[in-house]
């Protein structure tokens, strides 16, 4: 598992901070900055992220309501929204990183909770 997909998953399911992944994230250069958001954009779509996701996510990302991101993730269709996120420039970086981070740890959890109840083989839902 590559050291963004752990520190990606690790956030997601409470066993490292957000604030922890976003030094993390912080301390990347520009272009491994977009590499991770497009990352996660990519988990987002793979967890069928929801519109009602977005909004629980922003509520804990710590984004004010009115930046550009927090703006995007609450609209329909959450698809294309994200995929703006990503697309956003790089002084939007560490705002769309925590929006779409904490967008991502409400989905997966939802997730978890539902299809991989009890059975699953996923290594990124198996961390030790």
């Amino acid at each position: 598992m590559k050291t963004s997909e752990r520190i990606i998953n690790e956030a997601a399911q409470g066993m490292r901070s957000l604030d922890e992944a976003v030094d993390w994230f912080s301390s990347l250069d520009e272009g491994e900055q977009n590499s991770v958001l497009r990352e996660i954009v990519l988990y987002l779509i793979q967890v069928h992220v929801t519109a009602e996701d977005g909004r629980e996510g922003l509520a804990r990302s710590g984004v004010k309501a009115t930046m550009t991101p927090a703006v995007l993730i609450v609209r329909e269709p959450i698809l294309e929204q994200i995929g703006k996120i990503a697309g956003l420039p790089p002084n939007e970086y560490l705002k769309a990183f925590r929006v779409l981070l904490s967008t991502f740890a409400v989905a997966d959890t939802r997730r978890r909770d539902t299809e991989c109840q009890g059975a699953c083989s996923h290594a990124w839902h198996n961390l030790s």
